[in-house]
């Protein structure tokens, strides 16, 4: 089983205008309603790969009630914890020129008690799973440190950990050395304090981060691909020119790829080249975290994997 951790839900709201202009009334051509949040983008990608997914977090008020069965609608198995606070919405706006102009609610504030109650749900659960992931950020009250928590109670079980989040929670979260990390550029030089645009900038993030305890270590490049490192080797991984509809989620969908990969026991070039085509599958739909595996299947012989030095 796929264990997917999603601290911090939303519902992700997709309005279609004709144009945006500050200050005036506007009204939407088309709106749509779906559960959001990195962690369900990857349980919604892995559970259509075939796995066997479940998704636990906070859900709370009406907007966690749309997201519970909305899950499963998709056929998503969830375990949640509810709290008092109302989970968030996030709404995208998108415009014909291309732009998306986003607006993402903090999310509930979570309690002590809150917090408790999903570490004793999250150790019941751990047992059963055969790959962790957690994505995402985290809403108000969960401290910084807390992905960390989880990463070690994981590797005490022997389950490998992936991790996709950024800022302190990245930062904290490495210092407990999770199987998976996945930062871009960006990341690198915040976490490192030195440019990274270079390609052998990147090699020696990869290699650091390999040095560190990290298992797979990825650096998204886009469109360009990524750069990884996995048992002392280093790897550029290309994928082929495709019409990009929505690139949101492809991160996400890249995640749910790998996770699926790890729990089929794939070979290391197996697991980065699945987890390529996920990802660019995702691009090309409108919908966010969202494949068609026949497109995956596609994709998967046009994936390059290949050794660096």
């Amino acid at each position: 089983m796929i264990l997917v951790i999603n601290l911090n839900a939303s519902v992700d709201k997709r309005y279609q205008l004709a144009s945006l202009t500050k200050g005036t009334v506007m009204r939407a051509q088309s709106v749509d309603n779906t559960p959001g949040g990195k962690g369900l983008h990857v349980a919604n990608v892995a559970t259509i790969l075939g796995e066997d997914v479940l998704v636990t977090g906070f859900l709370g008020g009406k907007s966690g009630e749309f997201i519970a069965e909305k899950t499963k609608e998709y056929g998503i198995r969830g375990d949640f914890v509810p709290v008092a606070g109302e989970t968030r919405s996030c709404l995208a706006i998108l415009t014909p020129d291309g732009a998306q102009t986003e607006i993402l609610e903090p999310g509930p504030e979570i309690c002590a008690r809150e917090l408790d109650l999903f570490s004793e749900k999250y150790r019941q659960l751990l047992p059963q799973a055969d790959v962790v992931v957690a994505s995402g950020s985290v809403p108000r009250g969960v401290p910084d440190d807390f992905y960390a928590g989880l990463i070690r109670a994981a590797k005490d079980a022997g389950k490998p950990f992936l991790l996709d989040t950024s800022g302190s929670l990245l930062a904290r979260g490495i210092e407990a050395a999770p199987y998976f990390i996945k930062p871009n550029k960006d990341e690198i030089q915040a976490l490192r304090g030195c440019a990274a645009e270079e390609e052998e900038d990147i090699l020696r993030a990869v290699r650091e981060f390999l040095d560190e305890g990290i298992s797979l270590a990825v650096v998204s490049l886009g469109a360009q691909g990524s750069i990884a490192g996995a048992g002392g080797r280093l790897y550029r991984v290309t994928v082929p020119a495709v019409s990009c509809r929505n690139p949101v989620g492809s991160g996400d969908s890249y995640v749910a790829g790998v996770a699926a990969g790890l729990a089929r026991h794939l070979p290391v070039e197996e697991v980065l080249r699945l987890g390529a085509a996920c990802g660019t599958a995702n691009a090309m739909e409108e919908e966010s975290g969202f494949v068609r595996r026949e497109t995956v299947e596609s994709l998967l012989p046009r994936i390059r994997v290949e050794k660096i030095g």
